[in-house]
């Protein structure tokens, strides 16, 4: 539902805005000056989006390189991060004689990774793993960025194609596991009554904007590089609908190893089902566990993880820099000049991003997502619409859209957009 009210009509209205006037999300404000905060705005929350998705990536290439073992580590309780309150497949202890019963998995995550503390007022020590681990994402988030578009429009084919390649493989092993049936079932079985829960709503606005990018400025910036007789009403149906798509077909990834857990353990799916991180760090990885051949599963999911946050993260950062370039044209008259800006904001998104890899990181990083989601972003997504089809006119918007394509946008997008 919120795909087609409000996730494809802003898509095509930043495809058609961003290529019709060739600027980035900041420049093309110029069409009244009075909103060009609104790009600002944009800009600002694109790249704090940025600065917590490359922790999230530190976290997938820490799991990444800690399945490169014979045994996962977090197969089992007999670790010095465990605690007694830690229960595994092979424990003889009675679970329910537990008050607070853990998973190997959730004690690994939450005590070994994150190491977290009480709370955020206790924000603690530098976690040095996962410091290593988030300087390197930034380190190739320099590499591939450094020439700008042209390097990401080479790297951007292996990073969206290659995870599908990845997913098939996880999706054959998920399906043909004993109890897959009861979470596909699940996934698939919908509650009308939540419907009624605007916490839904705001999650499936999150969901969307997200996963398109829409309302952060990276549309409008990677648009602006099209040719003008591009057809992006054609590209914005064929991407949104890709993009759902694929995130109905991750679902099957997933929650058939959730049905593979509830069998296992002789429970119904919602009590081994979690949201948030949990799900990727804490429960998918104990489904890991119980396959054979576990640390190949473990580095394959990771290694498809962190090839998909590149893809979105490459794109955020790639449309600050534009966004910056274009306020200050100074920046362009050498490309030494561009490079070493790129570099040393990259160091500077780096030093500024240590605080979420500390002890009390964990909840920073919760903080900055609730603030930044859902509809914070359909806010800016109104005021883009309401300054485009009223400050600049509709009917002005439609004409520029028919010059580059041929004919004007119909009764849809008026509808939506208006």
């Amino acid at each position: 539902v919120m795909l087609v009210l409000v996730g494809l009509p802003l898509f095509f209205l930043e495809l058609a805005f961003g290529q019709f006037a060739s600027l980035g999300p900041i420049a093309i404000w110029k069409v009244n000056p009075l909103m060009k905060g609104l790009g600002y705005t944009m800009v600002v929350t694109n790249i704090l989006v940025a600065l917590y998705y490359n922790v999230i990536i530190a976290w997938c290439i820490h799991y990444f390189f800690s399945s490169m073992t014979l045994n996962l580590p977090w197969q089992n309780c007999q670790n010095v991060w465990n605690t007694v309150n830690c229960i595994d497949s092979n424990s003889t202890r009675n679970a329910t004689l537990i008050q607070d019963p853990k998973t190997p998995s959730e004690e690994y995550f939450y005590n070994k990774v994150l190491n977290m503390s009480d709370g955020l007022e206790h924000m603690g020590s530098v976690q040095w793993q996962l410091l290593a681990c988030l300087a390197l994402a930034w380190m190739i988030v320099f590499l591939v960025l450094s020439k700008g578009i042209s390097s990401l429009g080479k790297i951007v084919y292996f990073s969206s194609l290659f995870p599908y390649v990845l997913l098939t493989i996880m999706f054959v092993r998920g399906v043909t596991l004993e109890g897959a049936g009861l979470g596909i079932k699940f996934y698939l079985y919908p509650d009308f009554n939540r419907l009624t829960d605007v916490h839904v709503w705001n999650e499936a606005a999150t969901q969307i904007f997200y996963s398109l990018s829409a309302c952060c400025g990276g549309l409008i910036a990677m648009s602006s590089y099209n040719q003008f007789k591009n057809n992006c009403l054609k590209d914005s149906i064929i991407v949104s609908c890709i993009n759902c798509a694929t995130s109905f077909y991750a679902g099957f990834v997933i929650f058939s190893v959730l049905g593979f857990m509830a069998n296992s353990k002789g429970v119904s799916v919602d009590k081994v089902a979690a949201g948030g991180p949990g799900l990727v760090f804490v429960v998918y990885p104990e489904g890991i566990t119980q396959m054979p051949f576990a640390p190949v599963w473990a580095v394959l999911f990771f290694f498809m993880l962190i090839t998909l946050g590149f893809s979105s993260q490459f794109s955020m950062v790639e449309c600050f820099f534009s966004a910056v370039i274009d306020e200050f044209p100074i920046l362009r008259t050498s490309k030494r000049r561009i490079l070493m800006f790129r570099a040393a904001m990259c160091l500077f998104f780096f030093l500024i991003t240590i605080p979420f890899v500390t002890e009390g990181g964990f909840y920073l990083l919760h903080l900055t997502d609730q603030s930044l989601g859902g509809f914070p972003l359909l806010f800016v997504g109104l005021f883009e619409s309401v300054t485009i089809c009223y400050f600049y006119g509709y009917d002005r918007f439609a004409y520029d859209i028919s010059l580059m394509l041929g004919h004007k946008p119909n009764l849809y997008f008026k509808f939506t957009w208006c």
